[in-house]
């Protein structure tokens, strides 16, 4: 008994220590476990980082970029206005602006019909097909010996009974085909009705869009006639013909965005003088900025204002401009001369600092004659020698709003 108490006690010694050994086995492989997920989570960690890190650099790298191009973009707009406005006169030299007035007559355009569904015929319907008619199978005869002991008698009765069975198979085929026809009938009468109803819509769409046609016709007709009787008016020197005729030039007198003008004038025929005036912007409303700068440590745009002198150069020019270009745009377009001299005032409205009030500001005034005027060579002039030399008055400063000295007179000027 002893020894095998001995004996047991050994067998669970064993087994204890072989459960230790197993438990600190799994204990070392959840530690291992452990450690390598808190290595795979700082590794995802760092990596995450580096992702986010990396974003954010190219994030960074394309905000850098965009705000550049918005930058060079607006210097680009920049340069552009600034060059509309300092070649105001060049712009029209280029350009014949007389205007043929036979080239403003219309043909009248008429989209072609479209009906749109309507178009689309009714389908038609489809050929009515009759199943084939039931075959009579007359049963077969018996033969020897069947024939001898009553088969005649089952065959005779077999042949009746396939006989009422044929006969009655024939009438349901005559009769399906009867609601066949019916039906079919029924659907060719519905697919007329349909067409015709179809046809009906089609030609009351055609004859409004006839009805259209003539319309457009007879706007174009009354428009040409209208123009026909301007031209005849413009020829024999009616004046508001040649009035109407100055308006249609200067509408076609295109100017920058930047630098938008009007116009307003009359015209006397006994003098056979343009008086003409241009308004143009003042001074407040032209660009003055210079440049446009990225700052990137506040993540701006900045502006540079240009230098008092460049603005005030800028807007004395395009004062000069305007006048020498309004002066030639409707020379140049009156073909017949009709016009002999234009009396013409550039200037820009404004609020008076004395009294808050508006006020217009002449800033150019010049009378000029065709016959001097046409012998200019514009692209090779000074604007402001040209007024000078026709005797214009002409603001000291513009860009400061200084009205032009007109006590001397336009015409004796020069004299």
């Amino acid at each position: 008994m002893n020894y095998q108490a001995q004996q047991a006690e050994k067998r669970r010694r064993q087994q204890e220590a072989q459960a230790v050994r197993a438990y600190n086995a799994a204990v070392r492989d959840h530690e291992r476990a452990v450690k390598a997920a808190e290595r795979a989570h700082a590794t995802a960690v760092r990596a995450s980082e580096a992702e986010r890190k990396a974003a954010e650099k190219e994030a960074a790298r394309l905000h850098l970029e965009a705000r550049t191009a918005e930058v060079e973009a607006l210097n680009t707009e920049l340069t552009s206005t600034y060059d509309d406005i300092d070649s105001l006169l060049a712009w029209t030299l280029d350009t014949d602006d007389y205007v043929d007035l036979h080239s403003l007559k219309v043909i009248a355009e008429h989209p072609p019909f479209d009906p749109g569904k309507l178009g689309t015929p009714v389908a038609p319907v489809p050929e009515l097909v009759y199943p084939p008619q039931p075959t009579y199978v007359e049963p077969a005869a018996p033969k020897g010996l069947s024939g001898a002991f009553g088969g005649k008698k089952k065959h005779a009765e077999a042949v009746a009974a396939a006989q009422a069975e044929h006969q009655q198979a024939v009438a349901f085929w005559h009769e399906k085909n009867a609601k066949s026809h019916e039906h079919h009938v029924a659907t060719l009468a519905k697919r007329e009705q349909d067409e015709a109803a179809r046809l009906a819509k089609v030609a009351e769409a055609e004859a409004a869009y006839r009805a259209e046609c003539d319309q457009r016709e007879a706007d174009a007709a009354a428009r040409n006639e209208e123009l026909t009787k301007f031209i005849n008016d413009l020829a024999f020197d009616v004046e508001y013909a040649i009035e109407d005729y100055v308006g249609i030039v200067l509408s076609n007198s295109v100017y920058p965005d930047a630098f938008p003008v009007e116009h307003d004038h009359s015209f006397d025929l006994a003098t056979r003088e343009l008086t003409l005036k241009v308004d143009i912007p003042e001074p407040a409303a032209v660009p003055s900025v210079k440049e446009y700068k990225y700052v990137k440590a506040k993540d701006e745009i900045t502006e540079t204002q240009l230098t008092a002198k460049a603005q005030k150069d800028r807007y004395a020019a395009a004062v000069q401009q305007v006048a020498v270009r309004t002066l030639h745009e409707v020379f140049e377009a009156d073909r017949a001369g009709k016009i002999h001299s234009i009396a013409l005032t550039v200037g820009t409205d404004t609020i008076a600092p004395a009294t808050g009030q508006p006020e217009y500001v002449p800033l150019v005034m010049v009378a000029a004659d065709r016959e001097i005027f046409s012998s200019f060579d514009l692209a090779n002039v000074v604007p402001k020698a040209t007024l000078d030399h026709l005797g214009a008055a002409v603001s000291k400063s513009p860009f400061d709003l200084t009205p032009a000295d007109t006590s001397r007179g336009v015409r004796q000027r020069g004299q």
